[in-house]
């Protein structure tokens, strides 16, 4: 009889099928510790990888979304299908090296009041320096904090758990019964802020938030910043300000949305134009009109 695991790890794959077959690799060859399911979510990839990935590794589970649902709703996709205690979200573009898999659920179930836990998060590429170890917490009406650790070399110095106002949505341990008062990732991000809102609701339901360091994944994206992107500055621009509309106070609320309209919003154009970048220009004011004419901005 085949016995329900412990662990579902849930992870989303768009055109990332070589990431995602490392991924899995890393987990069957590392993680021995717990039982566990692993779930991918094709999330609309122009081959269809979750055919491949089944044929490859029969005995996962893959989902084949036909239209992009974007970061939480690849995520939500393939929450009914887990049957773990605890889920497991985590990028396809990430790896593990050692299992200290016990060391998350320690913590998780070290208090009744915690709900998720994230790992230490390094970066891939040399010299793999610390990605995440934790947040500052979003500074009150402009909207802004910091990845605690990040660009430092793993020295020991992040080596102390903590509590954080946010988990990284590179890899986050959730228990299972939380989505019961919290509900399922908000989908009206799409992508960027996702995360950020659903810890927003964690903390609000009145659980903790957990930073473990005894773990370490580790992710392929760059540790410089590079350039923007018309997508990302799109999204960023728009969710900042919907991440303000849903979840401050109304005073704060109007505060904010001031801020980001009348202050953040033009001297990123100033900025954009002073780079030559007109299509950073054309992104942001997409992202305005796109807060302004959503619908449903608190669903």
């Amino acid at each position: 009889m085949e016995t329900t695991p412990i662990l579902s790890f849930i992870t989303v794959t768009y055109n990332g099928y070589a990431d995602t077959c490392c991924l899995i690799r890393s987990l069957e060859e590392k993680v021995r510790s717990v039982s566990y399911e692993i779930i991918v979510v094709d999330n609309a990839s122009k081959v269809n990888e979750a055919a491949r990935l089944q044929q490859e590794y029969p005995h996962i589970i893959t989902i084949r979304s036909e239209k992009n649902l974007g970061f939480a709703g690849g995520n939500n996709l393939g929450i009914p299908h887990a049957r773990g205690t605890y889920l497991f979200f985590i990028n396809n573009d990430t790896y593990m090296e050692q299992d200290h898999i016990p060391d998350l659920i320690s913590r998780l179930e070290s208090s009744p009041a915690i709900g998720g836990v994230s790992p230490k998060i390094r970066f891939a590429f040399p010299p793999q320096h610390i990605q995440f170890a934790g947040f500052t917490p979003l500074s009150y009406i402009t909207l802004r904090n910091a990845s605690i650790g990040c660009g430092q070399t793993d020295d020991g110095s992040y080596d102390h758990p903590a509590r954080t106002p946010y988990l990284h949505g590179a890899a986050m341990l959730i228990k299972k019964e939380i989505f019961a008062k919290t509900g399922w990732m908000p989908e009206i991000y799409f992508l960027y802020y996702e995360e950020l809102d659903w810890c927003t609701t964690m903390t609000r339901a009145g659980y903790e938030l957990w930073y473990e360091p005894r773990c370490t994944v580790f992710h392929k994206e760059s540790q410089s910043t590079g350039q923007e992107s018309p997508l990302r500055t799109y999204y960023m621009t728009r969710n900042r300000l919907l991440y303000a509309w849903r979840n401050c106070g109304f005073i704060e609320k109007i505060l904010s949305v001031c801020y980001q309209l009348l202050v953040a919003f033009p001297k990123n154009l100033l900025g954009f134009l002073s780079q030559g970048r007109t299509d950073l220009c054309m992104a942001a004011c997409k992202g305005v009109i796109g807060f302004l004419t959503v619908s449903h901005k608190t669903d």
